[in-house]
């Protein structure tokens, strides 16, 4: 049995998808009900908080993917992730089970060059210094050989109809509505974006591959590309002028009195005003798997989710 903790996001949903198209049977697991159905798939209501919620909703499980968002706040992370990380651990090792961590970017901190998986860590966040945390937590773990773990670790995504996307929702859907499209830092910049169904499709590969447990993966990208580049192929793919405005740093602190989701995102504004390059050569390699193109990704994503007025 496979099982999904914080089943109903984006990744989640994509990584459930292949699961299913797979014939594997597959448990989902989330504090609300999951709109999706199956003849593999089950569903249980836990709290990630609750231990003994957590330890009835995984029993039997062979392999626990981890694919839970918080609300991004950053004292909501400081407080629960350190208690979803610790119930998740006790009850991976109860059940000899695999546990599959999907992680971000965060801990590196800011990098001048591309990020790998032995990238050190130098979060320059709150939020970063959180994910750190975790992800030592993890590791050291899997290095006292108490547990067996994989840590799959991603850039932005697109490709979804989540409002946390920045392509998705400042771009694509800006375009799809014959609008400006608002562009988050500095366009000149590089920056990879994963695919979604990538994202998914890599995850079902980690969980059928035992040999890939107990280290750190970055998931399939494709490469980085300016913000311009971005923008004038989503206009071109939308039939669009490439017209954009710069969402800048100050602007974001100013919303963010009003609104705490975009108060959030000013640690993390560094990301987007300073190359953001994200290698994921270990994984293509090893799985010869080749990203989607963003002219691929984008085109699909135009007639399937953001489709043009």
């Amino acid at each position: 049995m496979h099982t999904i903790l914080g089943a109903g996001g984006p990744v989640a949903n994509a990584l459930t998808t292949e699961l299913v198209k797979n014939n594997i049977p597959v448990r989902l697991v989330s504090r609300r009900q999951v709109d999706i159905e199956g003849n593999n798939i089950t569903w249980r209501k836990a709290d990630l908080l609750n231990y003994n919620e957590v330890q009835e909703a995984v029993k039997g499980a062979t392999v626990i993917y981890l694919c839970a968002g918080l609300v991004y706040d950053v004292k909501i992370w400081q407080e629960q992730w350190p208690i979803i990380i610790s119930n998740v651990i006790k009850v991976t090792k109860e059940n000899n089970a695999r546990l599959i961590f999907f992680d971000n970017v965060y801990m590196y901190g800011l990098i001048y060059g591309p990020m790998k998986e032995d990238t050190p860590y130098h979060p320059a966040s709150e939020k970063g210094k959180v994910r750190a945390a975790i992800a030592n937590t993890i590791m050291g773990e899997v290095n006292a050989g108490t547990l067996n773990a994989t840590i799959a670790r991603a850039p932005d995504f697109y490709g979804t109809t989540s409002t946390n996307a920045f392509l998705d929702m400042m771009v694509l859907a800006k375009y799809a509505q014959k609008q400006t499209a608002q562009w988050m830092g500095d366009p000149n910049k590089l920056h990879n974006f994963i695919y979604i169904p990538d994202c998914g499709r890599a995850m079902y590969l980690l969980g059928q591959h035992p040999e890939s447990a107990n280290q750190i993966w970055h998931l399939p990208t494709a490469p980085a590309m300016t913000g311009h580049q971005f923008l004038e192929l989503a206009a071109r793919i939308y039939g669009v002028k490439p017209k954009f405005m710069r969402v800048r740093k100050f602007m974001l602190w100013i919303l963010g009195l009003f609104n705490k989701l975009i108060a959030g995102t000013v640690e993390m504004y560094y990301q987007t005003d300073h190359d953001y390059i994200f290698n994921s050569d270990k994984f293509e390699k090893a799985f010869k798997f080749k990203p989607t193109s963003y002219e691929d990704g984008i085109k699909e994503v135009a007639k399937t989710i953001y489709k043009p007025v």
